[in-house]
């Protein structure tokens, strides 16, 4: 499971928040569907080399956004992507083929991961400014 989250130390990003959008984007495009296991906090903890409390602040605000749930004995487990108020996967196709296509033209160009996401960022942040 740790295979997809990584926790950079150099970054600005809390960890706990980087291990929380890597685990919501996992389950928002699918990767992580409903019913999927988590690890133990200790475990992914134990994987990244990080503290049990970073892990365990990451599940508790996923779980507050309604996108896993901790049960005693079961562990913690995804309950789904989230959801809009009408109901429907805010994550809908059109948007995750926008996104498929935006990798596909980035990595074409020769943009690396890294930056495609600092430019993306980037662009939220002064779209959010205007």
């Amino acid at each position: 499971m740790t295979a997809g989250i990584t926790v950079d130390l150099a970054d600005p990003v809390p960890p706990f928040e980087q291990i929380r959008r890597q685990l919501s984007s996992l389950i928002a495009i699918g990767v992580l569907e409903p019913g999927s296991r988590l690890p133990t906090v200790r475990s992914l903890a134990a994987d990244l080399g990080i503290a049990a409390g970073t892990v365990a602040r990451a599940y508790k605000e996923l779980e507050q956004q309604g996108l896993i749930e901790s049960r005693r004995r079961n562990g913690t487990i995804v309950v789904g992507p989230p959801q809009a108020p009408n109901g429907t996967i805010r994550a809908d196709a059109a948007v995750m083929a926008a996104v498929d296509g935006l990798i596909l033209t980035a990595r074409d160009a020769g943009v690396s991961d890294e930056t495609l996401i600092d430019l993306l960022r980037g662009r939220l942040a002064s779209k959010l400014d205007s």
